[in-house]
């Protein structure tokens, strides 16, 4: 709401933007969360990776980042047949954890920098997504929710989801316009479709837009040739 109705010369202002930081941050690293857009793209691999273990922000609080109409997109997408099924940058695993309750046939596996806490009803690996440690066609179905917006190589991560996926690609991803301050750490904004599907080499996909965010659905029938 703030993005559509604040002027974009106050909106991307530091100093409005300062206390928004402030609270969501809780107050701790302001200067770093607010200059991450520019000293990301410095980052070593395990400077990157140190940063999103370490950072806790208000939105750590929340369940899942999917709005309920994603949620159940993608709960509709799976019935009773055997599937094996990855979130790749699962969070806390809330979605794989809503589709072992609905489906017991279900292989699920989650992949993330750091590993969700409590019990899992999915097998879990660690790593980086710019190198996927499963073999080609690994999964029926792959999944990656609200991730592809913080990667920085997101071609050759997107590669990599095609890479591992046999038969079909969800991405999720706000459907969002560029400011520099904002508190989520993207580095990547999709405000409209075409942004993202020319980043996704599918020939036969599905893109829609559900409160707000993408849904995309690629099936692997036929990958375009860049």
């Amino acid at each position: 709401m703030m993005d559509e109705l604040v002027p974009p010369l106050i909106r991307d202002s530091k100093v409005f933007m300062y206390p928004f930081y402030y609270f969501a941050y809780r107050g701790k690293n302001i200067r770093e969360a607010m200059s991450f857009k520019s000293n990301v793209y410095s980052f070593t691999p395990e400077e990157y990776t140190n940063f999103y273990k370490s950072i806790d922000t208000i939105s750590r609080n929340r369940k899942t980042d999917l709005n309920q109409g994603c949620i159940d997109a993608i709960l509709d997408l799976f019935d009773d047949s055997e599937e094996s099924i990855i979130d790749v940058g699962c969070g806390n695993g809330y979605i794989l954890k809503e589709i072992a309750e609905q489906n017991k046939n279900k292989s699920l596996h989650g992949f993330d920098l750091k590993k969700p806490k409590g019990e899992l009803p999915f097998i879990f690996t660690s790593g980086n997504i710019e190198s996927l440690p499963f073999e080609d066609n690994s999964f029926d179905t792959v999944l990656c929710n609200h991730t592809i917006e913080h990667l920085l190589g997101e071609e050759k991560c997107v590669r990599e989801l095609i890479r591992i996926t046999k038969n079909r690609l969800v991405i999720v991803t706000p459907c969002q316009r560029y400011f520099y301050y904002t508190l989520d750490e993207h580095v990547n904004f999709y405000p409209f479709e075409e942004k993202l599907t020319s980043v996704i080499p599918l020939e036969h996909y599905k893109c829609t837009k559900i409160q707000g965010d993408w849904f995309y659905l690629g099936e692997k029938k036929k990958i375009n040739k860049n």
